[in-house]
Parts: C-alpha cells; structure tokens; sequence
C-alpha cells in the first residue's frame, strides 16, 4: 500500500458514454429481478431550503428511472407519520420500514452511494446476503440492538461498515434497528457521539467499532457489545487451492496479481481492509505516470477493475494463521487456503506520535486522514503535524473544504515536494516551525495541544478542535512477525534483491519492504516479485539449495 510523495489531493473519472449505458442496462435489469417493492419516506422542513433532503430526492428520482420496483413518499417533520416512526431530524430517509428498522440521516452521495445501491439491492431480494457464519451470530441476537454508524461522503472505508450493519438489521429486523449518520448532516449528533472519525460504530449507545471491520468481526462486535479484534471460522470453512496467494489489496499485491494471473498461475488477493490501502484515501494523485491528476479512490477503482479481470479478490478477510509447508496453508476470517506461493504485500499503516492524549483521544479529534474526517472540522480550528508531502496535501486539503488549519513541523524547512510548498505559501497556510507536539489536551475531545520549541525549549498551549496527523508510516509487519519472516534494522521485511524473503515460497513486495514509498515503485515492486514467482514455480530455488 505505498504513499509518500506520490500522493497530493480529490477529483474523479468518468465512465464512457457506452459504459454508462451499459452500466444503466445492468442495473435495470437486477431491479426488475427484484421479488420485492422497496419503500422510501423521505422527512424533511417543507417550505425551508434542505441540501441534504434535495440531495435525497435527486438520487432517488434517478433511482426510479431505472425501476419501478421503489414506492417514494415525503412528509414533513411535523407530519403525523414523523411521530409515528418517531422521526425527529430533517433529512430522514427511512427505507422498508414495513419490514425493517433502516434510516438514513443525511444523503446517499459519494462514497455513500454505493452503500445506498447495495441497501436498495438488499431490500428489494430480502435477503441480507451474509456468509453463514456471520449470519449465524446475528440470528441468534436475542435481544435489542441499536446499531449506529457514522459516515461521510468521502470516505471510502465507510461502505464496507454501512453496508456489514444493513445486513445485520435485514437478517435479524425483529432485534436490530439501525442508523447511518452523515457527519456533515447531523454534526450535532456527532459531537454528541464524539464520532470525530469515520466509520464509527455505536451499539445501544456503546462504541464498538473505530474504523471499517471484516463481515464476521462486524457480526460478533454486535453480539458482544464491544469490539472483537479476531474471528476464528468454523472447521469446515470452504478451501481455496492455489499457485499464488497474495495478502494485501495495495498497488503492489493489485500489480502483482495481473502479472501471475497473466503468467497463468491461479492468483487470489486476500485484503483485509480497503482495496488500495493509503492511495483510496488520498485526494489527488498527480505524478502517476498516465495521468496528470487523478483522485486516489479513482485510481484505486481503476486498478481494482483491471485486477477482477483476472484474479479472485476476497475483502474483508483477515489472515489469522499461516502454516509453512508445501504446500502452504493460510487460513483467514472466512476460509482456508492451500498455497503453493505467498506474497506478503501489506504495505504500511500510519506512524503515531506516541504521546499522551493520541490513543485516548483517537476519534474524538486525533485522525490520520484528511479525507475522512475533515469535513467535520469545517469552519473550525485544527493542526496538521508533519512536513512532507502527506502532511502538506492533507492541509491544503482541509484548507480547500473550509477547514482553518496550521501546519506544525518538527524542522525549518519543509521535506515536501516544491510545488506543494509553493501551494501552502500561496494559500496563506500558516507553519510553526521547530515545533513538536507534546501532549494532546481534551476531556470527550480533543481542546488543545502542548507544544514544545525544539530550539528555544519554549513550551506553550494552542487551543485546537483537531490534531491530524501526517508523519510517515510503518510496515504492516504483524503478519510477517507471526510465522517468522525476517526484518531489516528498520523494521521492514528483509528480501534478497528479487522479493524472495528467508522461507522459501514466501515473497514480499511494495512499501512493506521500505524504499521510495511510491505507487508506482510499489506497483513495479508487484510486477516484479510475480514474474520472480513464476520463474521460481517453474524452477523451485528451494529444491536448488537442498540439492546443494
């Protein structure tokens, strides 16, 4: 999952006209194989200007060209039907209520609509497409569940947890009710939350979930009333043979897999989180070979497009345990894997600070991307912790939505890309330079920071709604740590110059094993530990050594 100077700020890329209607034919026809109508009623402010509620009635009136499988109707919020579904909030969309407890608070746009199709989709089949084993948990709730999720618009990991809790409320409706939150709708109800960050997942009014979550951890955290963090599956989970089995859904393990499906090697991806890793959540990537500027989730979702044409990509799925053998045996949060080859391409996560408040206050005004959370923070004050490129496309980002925001470096001068720098100064960004963050200060949420002058030893207090942070990042090596694979002096996997790692059939590539920390040198590092792959599958190195 690579980042570093690669990445800057958001946009977009449309399909063709021939695609569109394709795409539109598509979706035509699963609406007319729908075995159910799907109901829709909209709450609004009659008479008074609602975006929000606008946006709902485009989106919908869209929907209804496509179907007329969907029943609209639109009250106001004094309406009798508002008291009798206890509807209190402008801008309430619910769906089927005569079968479930599903309500949306905000509107279905950007990133949110896919989660609004697929909850369409859902609805009208009836059925919440759960795997057994998630669905098992969530049939045998026996009691009360008030699922809450909060979401944006632009963020990509709020899809996957949106759509885990519409399918729990259409498993089991008699026990669980759910709401899906826009953060920029109801900021109230955020603030009440202290759901500074999104995805965020509250049940019966406890917090189970930061973040988006596997189907199964999902499931269990709902049933357990606090966030399970492993899931271990049934014995007779369903067995995957293979010739390449690739952990992560980054540019390096995406690459990787084109390149061994492409050499005919039966391929599999295997991504736990987002596909696209880092890259998803940046704005706007604009030095990737082909492209002049492209918003990182676009990219991402042309990767992903090119990666489905030839590989098997199973997301949401966490590896729990990997056995070393031939041939090699992976088993993950859904199934079993039987593995001639492993590519560990997991890239990094995001380096902390490591100071008091940080982990306390994660969520509550500690984030790590701008893209998330940022259009909480508009109008308010927040910080931006780093000097590199990150750190730079991140605060012209927050700057760019309305988001007052200071930069706040370690160093004197910049580590980021001239043309950024140039940016900043253009846009009146203020730096406080030779300054470290000490301490997070906050009760519920974040209030302010301590700040310390590295060069005159000055300390002192700014007041702040945010800290975002934007430091660099550390290899995901926890995998890597669990079957011993060997690391370098700087913690990232140790490799022979050709992704071969010291365990014979296990490879690795992308930021993972450090360097440039780009998307296109983590994309080439994937090309090229597969063509390794291949060669080596032909030629196995390890029967080599032991002839020796």
């Amino acid at each position: 999952m690579a980042n570093g100077n690669d990445y800057s700020g958001g946009g977009g890329a449309q399909m063709g006209p021939q695609d569109e209607q394709a795409y539109i034919a598509y979706l035509k026809q699963t609406f007319a194989q729908l075995p159910n109508d799907i109901s829709l009623i909209l709450f609004s402010r009659q008479g008074q200007q609602d975006i929000f509620s606008e946006a709902n009635r485009k989106v919908i009136r869209a929907f209804r060209e496509l179907t007329d499988k969907i029943n609209f109707r639109e009250f106001d919020l004094n309406h009798k039907e508002a008291q009798k579904y206890q509807v209190d909030l402008p801008s309430t969309l619910l769906i089927a209520p005569d079968r479930y407890h599903i309500r949306w608070i905000g509107a279905p746009v950007g990133e949110e609509g896919r989660t609004f199709l697929e909850t369409l989709l859902l609805v009208g089949m009836g059925k919440s497409h759960l795997n057994e084993q998630s669905a098992k948990i969530i049939r045998n709730i026996d009691t009360p569940r008030d699922i809450k999720v909060f979401v944006s618009p632009s963020c990509p990991y709020c899809p996957q947890q949106a759509v885990n809790a519409v399918k729990a409320a259409i498993e089991n409706p008699e026990m669980i009710s759910l709401e899906l939150i826009d953060i920029q709708c109801s900021p109230e109800l955020a603030e009440q939350y202290a759901a500074h960050s999104v995805p965020q997942t509250f049940v019966n009014d406890m917090m189970i979930a930061m973040g988006a979550q596997p189907e199964e951890l999902f499931a269990s955290s709902v049933d357990k009333l606090e966030q399970q963090t492993i899931f271990i599956p049934d014995n007779d989970a369903e067995l995957v043979e293979l010739d390449v089995l690739i952990v992560g859904g980054g540019p390096a393990g995406l690459t990787a897999g084109i390149y061994t499906a492409r050499s005919g090697l039966n391929t599999a991806i295997v991504e736990r989180a987002a596909l696209g890793g880092q890259v998803a959540t940046t704005p706007i990537v604009e030095n990737y070979p082909g492209f002049t500027s492209v918003g990182g989730k676009t990219l991402v979702d042309i990767m992903v497009s090119h990666a489905l044409e030839y590989v098997q990509i199973f997301q949401g799925e966490e590896v729990i345990e990997v056995e070393i053998g031939f041939p090699i045996k992976v088993t993950t949060t859904r199934r079993r894997f039987e593995t001639k080859t492993l590519l560990i391409a997991t890239g990094a996560t995001y380096k902390h600070l490591g100071i008091p408040g940080e982990d306390r206050l994660a969520g509550r005004g500690v984030s790590y991307c701008s893209t998330c959370d940022g259009p909480l923070f508009k109008g308010k004050q927040v910080i931006m912790v780093g000097g590199g490129n990150s750190a730079v496309t991140e605060a012209l980002h927050l700057h760019n939505i309305g988001v007052s925001v200071t930069l706040v470096h370690r160093r004197d001068t910049l580590r980021a890309q001239e043309f950024l720098s140039k940016q900043l100064v253009e846009n009146k960004i203020p730096v406080i330079w030779n300054t470290e963050v000490k301490e997070i200060l906050g009760q519920e949420r974040v209030e302010a920071v301590k700040l310390l002058n590295n060069k005159s030893g000055e300390t002192s207090t700014m007041e702040t709604n945010g800290v975002f942070i934007a430091i660099g990042y550390e290899p995901a090596v926890g995998l890597a740590n669990k079957f011993g694979i060997e690391l370098n002096d700087d913690g990232y996997i140790k490799q022979d110059g050709r992704h071969r790692t010291n365990i014979p059939g296990v490879y690795s590539a992308g930021d993972v094993e450090g360097g440039f920390k780009q998307i296109v040198t983590a994309a080439g590092q994937g090309s090229e530990a597969a063509i390794v792959i291949f060669e080596d599958l032909i030629n196995p190195y390890w029967k080599q050594k032991k002839a020796v």
